[in-house]
């Protein structure tokens, strides 16, 4: 039997990407339709959206709901995998230039609760033969932008008395939760009984993400490491009792990376291409990056990356305070993003006080990460808490040694240097286990000593490059538990 699945996302890779969302709503779909599964996406109708598909139809009108003056549903295909994507093109609501969340001001929008209601109503729709040539039997929810989608078709199977489709819901990041005063409720078309503890309300408010967790028939999470950890107080974000309650639900699912457009025998964005074999080359890479970040054109300078958005999350405030030792030991480190501007502003006096060695690029650029993560030795992914983490395994697959903290998806993906580890031949990077400036210092540290090896540093990098974190077999997770609820 050929499932039919339906992935409900704000974003998707290569038409819209915000962060590591979109690479995975990109990639899985495609992997899913090679396993022999019937997969669609649905998206709602943002400028960058409706400019990347081909073969845009009208398949249905939406009712006006949540203020919307005119939603249409249409189907087009993606032309670089050929998947076929469904988009609500309701001007009102989505057609804003910039950032799909945010104003002009970084603030977000008033009325994004309607802007993403529309979005779970219309994939519950889509459940109930919106468009009569197809429907889901699945429809899977990605993070608090499509958390509604599970609520809207636990309404219509009350309503119906069955489930017109089974729902499974994946948390990207349990810290982003879709939270809105508790007043929008009434917008929502929901009943009334669903603004409750056991459902959408959250501390006096209401928040999509929970209705995700709550009315989803299962739950999945990005890690298998993450999904412990969100059932504890520490990182549960004040959803663990909750998650504790449906741990029979939740399954941790690792993320996968999508070596059509990461792979550095085929990366048309890097100045050199090269494999485990023929690493040589790297060095070319190396070198375009200090020429192009105007750092010491030193081959033998230990040379970090950093690609990421500079928040307390990703742990840029303890690299920040550890940055003298990679700077005295004669290393150089090359940052690009944007955040916090507190962290972006400490990271400028660094390079300010040391152009030769300091390099920092704000604002993100998808041709110049893959070139950071190609030119660079190690690349740093030192977060509080990750639920899976893509540059770490980008990272791998590039030759550059992950420097983590082990938490979530870095604990489960990256295998610490350590004596033990490089005499077994498992070593692929530099882990810590507390979150202090002492713990990373202490990797910084291994990291230069391994450096100082060329032998070993070069089968560590040859190790870290074999690692297989393709679609595959995480595809192959996610069809069996649509299988057990189809």
């Amino acid at each position: 039997m050929t499932i039919r699945a339906l992935h409900v996302a704000s974003e998707l890779y290569p038409l819209l990407k915000t962060g590591g969302l979109a690479d995975v709503t990109g990639a899985l779909p495609p992997a899913l339709v090679e396993l022999g599964a019937d997969v669609r996406a649905l998206l709602p109708g943002f400028p960058a959206v409706l400019a990347g598909l081909a073969d845009l139809r009208p398949v249905a009108p939406l009712a006006r709901r949540f203020g919307a003056r005119e939603a249409t549903l249409e189907l087009g295909t993606l032309p670089a995998t050929g998947l076929a994507v469904y988009v609500i093109r309701a001007d009102d609501f989505y057609n804003r230039p910039g950032n799909p969340y945010l104003d002009s001001e970084h603030v977000p929008y008033g009325d994004n609760a309607q802007r993403f209601a529309l979005l779970g109503w219309a994939a519950a729709q889509l459940a109930q033969h919106l468009d009569s040539a197809w429907a889901p039997q699945i429809v899977h929810a990605h993070d608090w932008h499509a958390g509604m989608a599970p609520a809207y078709l636990a309404a219509a199977a009350q309503e119906r008395g069955r489930a017109p489709a089974r729902s499974v819901f994946t948390v990207h990041n349990l810290a982003y939760q879709g939270i809105f005063p508790a007043h929008q409720f009434g917008q929502l078309g929901l009943p009334p009984a669903f603004f409750d503890m056991h459902g959408v309300e959250f501390y006096g408010q209401l928040s999509f993400l929970k209705a995700g967790l709550y009315y989803a028939d299962r739950l999945t999470t990005v890690s298998p490491t993450y999904a412990r950890e969100i059932q504890t107080l520490a990182q549960g974000c004040g959803l663990d009792a909750l998650l504790r309650g449906r741990a029979r639900d939740l399954t941790g699912i690792l993320n996968g990376v999508d070596y059509s457009v990461w792979n550095p025998s085929t990366d048309t964005l890097i100045p050199a291409r090269y494999t485990p074999t023929r690493l040589a080359r790297k060095s070319a890479c190396k070198a375009a990056l200090q020429s192009r970040f105007g750092l010491a054109e030193k081959s033998d300078a230990l040379l970090f990356g950093v690609v990421s958005r500079l928040t307390e999350q990703k742990g840029l405030d303890l690299l920040l305070a550890a940055l003298p030792e990679i700077v005295t030991r004669g290393g150089q480190l090359v940052v690009l993003g944007t955040g916090d501007p507190a962290l972006e502003q400490g990271l400028m006096r660094a390079a300010h006080a040391h152009p030769e060695a300091v390099a920092v690029e704000r604002g993100f650029d998808e041709a110049l990460a893959h070139q950071i993560v190609a030119g660079s030795d190690v690349m740093a992914v030192p977060s509080r808490f990750e639920p899976c983490g893509l540059t770490q395994l980008y990272a791998l697959a590039y030759g550059a040694l992950p420097l983590v903290h082990c938490v979530g998806g870095l604990a489960d993906t990256v295998t610490d240097a350590s004596l033990e580890n490089l005499a077994d031949d498992l070593a692929t990077g530099f882990v810590f286990e507390r979150f202090e400036p002492r713990a990373l210092t202490a990797a910084i540290r291994r990291a230069f000593a391994l450096y100082g090896r060329h032998r070993e540093w070069r089968a560590t990098q040859q190790r870290a490059m074999r690692q297989d974190f393709g679609w595959g077999a995480s595809a192959q997770q996610y069809l069996a538990l649509y299988r057990e609820l189809a």
